[in-house]
């Protein structure tokens, strides 16, 4: 359970998992909730479905693993996860605000579902979208899922309010970034627009203007998260019909990059 679940990632899930719900009848025994998160983060690394979980090595039945997946699901446990991991970083000082990157992946949908759509680049076939923003280092600061078929440009500004008020340092909550690059796919003047209205200055390729080689210089960032996410292969392929499901376990991604940031490099 320790390799899946460790003990400093623990200390910050357990305040955060709502109480269990009063049984009328009264009895039970309410399976550990430790050993239920481990269980959730080994199918995300893993990538199997339920019925494959590995019910002797945590404990749990997956009947259960899957229960409480979609109770904590509903509750919002994995966002204030990932928030209460870059409020640690954020102390350490391990996020650079100075410059955010925000680029999206396709991924093949096994079962449709809603938020998919046919995939321009696979052949139309039904497929998702996840959109990550990143700061300057490549921790992921918010993920958003969207059908295949969906324009970057339309996910932009949800995915920049999306980002949560992250604290940990004198002085405000951090949310917005100095700077913020895209590609062209993002090139839209009202988006522009929009992005400086926030106070942030825009680094955004202009097509027919800038050369596709000078992209780089930034994107390899967001390209390097976007290969840490595809190691969670739970992500590879949508299985969820659910999109806050397959949402959930791309937030669940998210703060484990974050925290192995924390575990890699203590301080």
């Amino acid at each position: 359970m320790e390799r899946w679940c460790p003990d400093a990632l623990w200390e910050l899930a357990a305040p955060l998992i709502p109480p269990a719900p009063v049984r009328p009848q009264g009895g039970g025994r309410r399976v550990d909730d430790r050993a239920v998160l481990a269980a959730i983060c080994y199918l995300t690394q893993a990538g199997c479905s339920w019925w494959k979980l590995p019910e002797a090595m945590f404990g749990v039945t997956r009947a259960t693993a899957h229960r409480r997946f979609a109770e904590w699901t509903e509750a919002g446990l994995w966002p204030a996860l990932h928030l209460a991991v870059l409020q640690q970083l954020q102390a350490r000082g391990d996020l650079d605000w100075s410059r955010a990157v925000i680029d999206s992946i396709q991924v093949r949908a096994g079962k449709g579902g809603d938020l998919t759509g046919p995939s321009p680049v696979d052949r139309g076939k039904p497929g998702s979208k996840i959109h990550a923003m990143v700061e300057r280092g490549g921790l992921p600061l918010t993920t958003a899922v969207s059908a295949a078929n969906t324009p970057d440009a339309a996910v932009l500004l949800p995915l920049l309010d999306g980002v949560p008020a992250v604290s940990g340092r004198v002085g405000r909550p951090r949310r917005r970034p100095d700077k913020l690059h895209a590609d062209k796919a993002y090139d839209h003047k009202k988006l522009r627009a929009e992005v400086r209205r926030r106070g942030i200055t825009v680094r955004i390729a202009r097509k027919k203007v800038e050369s596709s080689q000078r992209l780089g210089r930034h994107r390899w960032v967001i390209e390097r998260t976007m290969s840490w996410l595809m190691r969670y292969r739970r992500l590879v392929r949508r299985y969820d019909r659910y999109a806050e499901h397959f949402a959930a376990f791309t937030t669940i991604a998210c703060a484990l990059i974050c925290y192995h940031k924390l575990a890699k490099h203590p301080k």
